[in-house]
Formats: C-alpha cells, sequence, structure tokens
C-alpha cells in the first residue's frame, strides 16, 4: 500500500486535472494537470463556485451534469467546450476556437463539509475533436460541389421528419435536376455539364435561407429541405430558385438540336410538404420525385408541387 505521502505524488502528477466538486459546484480539490501542452496551474480555483467563474448558461450545464452523476452512482463520460466567452470577467476576443474537454464524472462516498461530492477528470481532446469534426463534414461532403450528400441528406430527412411528427411543423421538400445536361455533355464535354452543375449549387447557396439543406442527390439531381416551410411557401421558393438558374445560366453554353433550335440550361422542380399521412420520409420524397417528373413532362424548366 502506499503512504499517504506517496499518494499525494501521484496524483499531483496526473496528466489531466483531477476536480474534486461538490453538488452545489464548489471546487473543493484538484490534482494532476501536468501535462503543461493543455492545462494551466488551477490551485486558485480551490474554494470558489462554478456559478462564479463561467456564465449561467454553462454553469447550470455543470450543476445538472454533477446532479445526475450524484443520482446514478455511475461514470459520467461528457463531451464539452469551453471559449473565453462562458467565462465570466474576460473579453470576448481570444482565441476563435473552443476548447473541447472530455469529462469523466463519478460521484464519491463520502461528503466534505457535509456536502455531496463528485470527482471530475477533463481531458483536452481538441486536437481530436477536429479531426473527428473534419472526418465528418469530408464523409457528408459531395466532392463536385461542396454540398451536402446523400448520406448526409438521409439524417437530415429522418431528423425533420422525426422533428415534424412530435411537433408538427411545416417541412417542405424541393426536389429539382437539370434539363437537356446529357445534351449538354454531348455537345461541350462533361467538363461542361460539371461546371453547369457547380453553378447550380453556388446559386443555390447564395439564394436559399441557412437553415435550408441543400444536398446532391446524385448525377444532376438536387433535394432541399425546406423546414418551417408549407407547400404554397416552399413553391414561391422553388420559382424564385428556378428563376435565378434560368438568369445566371441563360447563353452561358449555347447549344442548338440537330434541328437548330436553341437549348438553354435551366431546371425543372418538383414540391412537396411532408403530411400528417406520411409514414415515412421516403413517402414525400418520392411525391416530390413524381412532381419532378410532371414538370420533365410538361416541359421543363418549371416548377410542379403536390
Amino acid at each position: 500500500m502506499l503512504d499517504a505521502e506517496k499518494m499525494t505524488a501521484v496524483l499531483a502528477a496526473l496528466p489531466d486535472p483531477t476536480f474534486l466538486i461538490s453538488r452545489r459546484g464548489k471546487y473543493v480539490a484538484i490534482y494532476g494537470g501536468q501535462d503543461e501542452r493543455y492545462y494551466h496551474d488551477g490551485s486558485s480555483l480551490i474554494g470558489q463556485y462554478i456559478g462564479d467563474l463561467i456564465k449561467p448558461e454553462k454553469a447550470n450545464w455543470f450543476i445538472a451534469t454533477i446532479e445526475r452523476a450524484l443520482t446514478s452512482k455511475t461514470l459520467l463520460i461528457e463531451e464539452y467546450e469551453l471559449s473565453n466567452k462562458d467565462v465570466k470577467g474576460l473579453p470576448d476576443e481570444g482565441p476563435s476556437e473552443p476548447i473541447w474537454f472530455e469529462g469523466r464524472i463519478k460521484a464519491l462516498d463520502f461528503k466534505i463539509d457535509d456536502e455531496d461530492i463528485v470527482m471530475w477528470v477533463a481531458s483536452n481532446i481538441s486536437q481530436r475533436h477536429e479531426l473527428e469534426t473534419r472526418l465528418r463534414q469530408q464523409s457528408d461532403t459531395d466532392q463536385l460541389t461542396g454540398l451536402f450528400n446523400r448520406r448526409r441528406l438521409e439524417r437530415e430527412l429522418s431528423y425533420h421528419f422525426n422533428a415534424f411528427k412530435r411537433h408538427g411543423y411545416a417541412v417542405s421538400l424541393m426536389m429539382f435536376d437539370l434539363d437537356h445536361l446529357k445534351l449538354l455533355n454531348d455537345t461541350c464535354g462533361h467538363h461542361a455539364g460539371d461546371e453547369a452543375i457547380c453553378k447550380i449549387a453556388h446559386i443555390c447557396q447564395g439564394s436559399l435561407r441557412q437553415t435550408d439543406i441543400t444536398c446532391r442527390f446524385g448525377g444532376d439531381e438536387f433535394v432541399i429541405v425546406l423546414p418551417h416551410l408549407n407547400l404554397d411557401q416552399a413553391t414561391i421558393t422553388a420559382e424564385r430558385l428556378r428563376v435565378a438558374v434560368e438568369q445566371a445560366l441563360l447563353n452561358t453554353h449555347p447549344l442548338h438540336t440537330q434541328e437548330n433550335i436553341p437549348v438553354n440550361i435551366s431546371i425543372s422542380i418538383g414540391v412537396t410538404e411532408i403530411s400528417a399521412q406520411d409514414a415515412s420520409y421516403e413517402q414525400a420524397l418520392k411525391r416530390a420525385d413524381r412532381a419532378l417528373y410532371e414538370a420533365k413532362r410538361g416541359g421543363r424548366n418549371q416548377v410542379v408541387s403536390a
């Protein structure tokens, strides 16, 4: 068995800081934090309360997490961020990126000053979090356009469909593709088709709301999720996008058919709204696809709602 002096030395040598924190958020003791790449001396925290140091929203999260650990008696593992904006008395200026931590929180079976205590080990995971974020972005992004890909679309559709079922807010879908893309590829080459696809992706990013989710569904087909828009509002949005594309691409790729009829690149759009009768988001997506087909069959470069 280690004597008290050696145990104290072991605790002091821990690379990650280990806090003993009371139920009310008082820093009772601090051990470790010897990895100087990430941590500074935190001894000045002893005796202070989280609520005195951290702004209310984040402080309330810390206190609630401590309470969960004390109630469950199980080890909690939580990822969280801290930045200058979370700390009282610091200017908002400073590092633009927050510091990410993994907290391991466990209730201890003794009290200090008649108050329940948790042990909170905080590990700096900022580098890991940045890598995970970058990999996630790459897996969710279409390489040609920089838009979200089909994989991300499926997650977004699932989320918004479930939110519609729970909360009842409107969610509309827009599906569109390029008119005469095959003719463009055959006449000017596939690079011209790719340029047109990228141009339309850029127009979408500039024409839609930040809350709208634009995805390349595959080939020249796109799907846009429009949260909080009903069918009439989504149809107006679709028409505005159609006009923006038509004006931006007018005469960009002058083409002629064998009969010497000029062809301009445009988009055909199908629009629908998720309804209470839909058992899944796939039903709404199929409805938008059928509306797109009707827009194509009706002469292209138009919006059809369903």
